[in-house]
Formats: C-alpha cells, sequence, structure tokens
C-alpha cells in the first residue's frame, strides 16, 4: 500500500466524513509539505493507533496556563504580547535583550520540562544527556554550527527562560485574580557549538516556585509520540494540546465562534474580518492532521465556529504513568 493509501486507511479509521475525504486530504498535503514528512507522519499516527501511551511510555504533560493560550507562532520584534481565552489573559513580555519565545521549538522544550517536573517532582532539573536523548526522541538530532539545532535551542531556550508571564482571571464581577512569574529562577547552562559535544554536561534548571505549582498541581497529560508528528507546526502544537485539555474538561457540545479561538490560538493573524478568515483557513488544515493522531476527538469545522463533542481524551487519567504526582486526579480541572 502506498504513501497516500496508508494516509486514507489513517484517515477512515478516525471516522471523516465521506463528503470531507478528498478536502481533508489535500490540507493534510499542505500541512506536510514534504513527501519524508508525509511518511513519517503516516507512520507515527498508526504508531500512537496501535499502543497506548503508557504502554509505549511516551506520557507527557503540559501546564495548564500554557494550554488555555500560547506563545507567538513566528518570530517577532515585539516584546509584549498577549492571547485572551475567555475569562483568562496570557501576557508575556520578554527580555530587551533575548525576545519572545516563537515556533515549534519553545514548545517542545516546554513539554520537556514539565514533563521532568512532575516526573522528578523537582524544581531543579538536570539537562545533561537528558536533553540529548529528548532532542532525538523528537527528531531534533543535535548539530552544531550557527544554523545547527543546538544554536537553535539554545536562542529558543534564552528567549523563553528570560520571558515574564503574567496570568489575569476576570471571575467575579468587580473582582480580577493576577499571578505574575519567571518561567525559572535560575540556569546554568553549559552549551557547546561543536557538532562533536552533542549534549549539554551536568547543565541544571531550576523552575521558579509559582510555574512549578503551576505544572504539578494541575498538569495536562499528553502524548509526546503526538508532539513528535505535530513538531513542524507551531500551529498543529497549539491544536493538539488545546484540544487534549478541552476533552478532558468538556461536559456539553458547544461551538466556539471563530473569532474567539482566533483569540487563543490566532497569533500572528491580524484583528480583522480577513485575518479571521486566514486563521479559519489555516487552523483547519492543521486540524486535519491532529484529528489523525487524535482520532477519537469529536470536533467539526462549522460556518459559525469549531464544534466540539465531549470526546474520549488522548491520554486519560486511568492511562496515567505512575511517575505522576499525588493529586494529578485535579489534572485539568
Amino acid at each position: 500500500m502506498g504513501r497516500w493509501g496508508l494516509l486514507r486507511g489513517t484517515l477512515r479509521r478516525a471516522g471523516r466524513q465521506r463528503g470531507h475525504r478528498r478536502q481533508d486530504l489535500a490540507r493534510l498535503g499542505n500541512a506536510m509539505k514534504t513527501e519524508k514528512n508525509i511518511d513519517d507522519f503516516v507512520s507515527q499516527a498508526l504508531a500512537i493507533e496501535a499502543e497506548d501511551a503508557r504502554d509505549a511510555g511516551a506520557v507527557g504533560f503540559m501546564a495548564r496556563v500554557l494550554v488555555q493560550a500560547t506563545m507567538p507562532h513566528g518570530r517577532t520584534d515585539a516584546l509584549h504580547y498577549q492571547r485572551t481565552n475567555g475569562d483568562f489573559r496570557l501576557t508575556m513580555t520578554a527580555s530587551p535583550n533575548r525576545g519572545l519565545p516563537f515556533g515549534p521549538t519553545p514548545r517542545l522544550l516546554l513539554a520537556w520540562l514539565n514533563t521532568e517536573a512532575v516526573r522528578t517532582k523537582s524544581r531543579e532539573l538536570v539537562l545533561g544527556n537528558n536533553l540529548s536523548d529528548f532532542m532525538r526522541q523528537l527528531d531534533m538530532v543535535p548539530t552544531g554550527g550557527r544554523w545547527g539545532s543546538i544554536t537553535r535551542l539554545r536562542d529558543h531556550s534564552r528567549r523563553l527562560f528570560g520571558c515574564m508571564v503574567e496570568c489575569d482571571y476576570i471571575g467575579e464581577p468587580g473582582r480580577e485574580q493576577t499571578q505574575r512569574f519567571l518561567l525559572t529562577d535560575q540556569e546554568d547552562l553549559w552549551w557547546s557549538p561543536s557538532p562533536d559535544q552533542k549534549t549539554l554536561w551536568q547543565s541544571t534548571i531550576t523552575l521558579s516556585e509559582r510555574f512549578f505549582d503551576e505544572i504539578v498541581t494541575r498538569p495536562v497529560p499528553v502524548d509526546l509520540r503526538a508532539l513528535k508528528a505535530l513538531r513542524h507546526s507551531a500551529m498543529a502544537l497549539d491544536t493538539y494540546t488545546w484540544l487534549t485539555y478541552r476533552m478532558h474538561t468538556l461536559k456539553r457540545p458547544i461551538t466556539i465562534p471563530w473569532k474567539v479561538l482566533q483569540g487563543q490560538l490566532g497569533a500572528g493573524f491580524s484583528d480583522t474580518t480577513q485575518g479571521t478568515r486566514d486563521f479559519k483557513k489555516a487552523f483547519r488544515q492543521h486540524l486535519t492532521a491532529v484529528q489523525v493522531i487524535y482520532p477519537a476527538a469529536k470536533v467539526e469545522p462549522a460556518e459559525s465556529g469549531l464544534s466540539l463533542r465531549p470526546s474520549a481524551a488522548h491520554v486519560g487519567r486511568q492511562k496515567l504513568c505512575k511517575f505522576t504526582v499525588n493529586n494529578v486526579d485535579k489534572a485539568v480541572d
């Protein structure tokens, strides 16, 4: 069976409606861009379908505040960034000599940090060979030089760790709650630009107490293999983690207007009618890939917005690894 035959079969198992299959295949082809990416994606999707995350040792975690609203998708010169999700507002302020984090790399790094924090129950994370192994698991082969993956990871790490995060919650009338924190209190990182020294040796990151508490109190479980499959697109990564979070908490069918969804996940799209149209088109393209990875998600784009129906979680509480924190039953509540 050829590449597209496998892809069609995967989409069929995902329960896609017959009249939409051709459109979805076209969108997914556009999202994957190259034949190698398509082959890799199909292989990863079939592996996820064949074995659940716990059995595969692939359960990871994300902090809820960075799933409810997300980081920039592309490079920006701005030092101030904001996203909204109903009564929740996320604001990121960058260090002037570092800039804002953007793209897939800081999202993958966050997944590792979050997962390690839950696994070790410690604010101090030792990178060392662990980070190198993690890079390889996500097909980030450690390479040196100006354009190498180590240089790219170093730049994105500095951006991510230098950001101030502000979370505003508007609850009862007249009441607004705000918390501010850095992701880390301290970094002691030893970088080598040489391709022959591909790891960080005895490097440590100490998470801030507030961010650590945010991670371990209500972590959002994800399948690390899904992040690997979707690693070429920041929007696809955001869509997967957001959809995983929503399906853990969704109790009844809802339709989220496109404009509202754009406020959460539409970084880089203008706040105009045309900007919303552009966001809708891009979102649908990446949603197709996410639905192949997460076929149990009952989600359908409609004219007025995105329709969601209660669905099985991609990584359910019953599938969480035994290394999770004591209060993991509170995850994503």
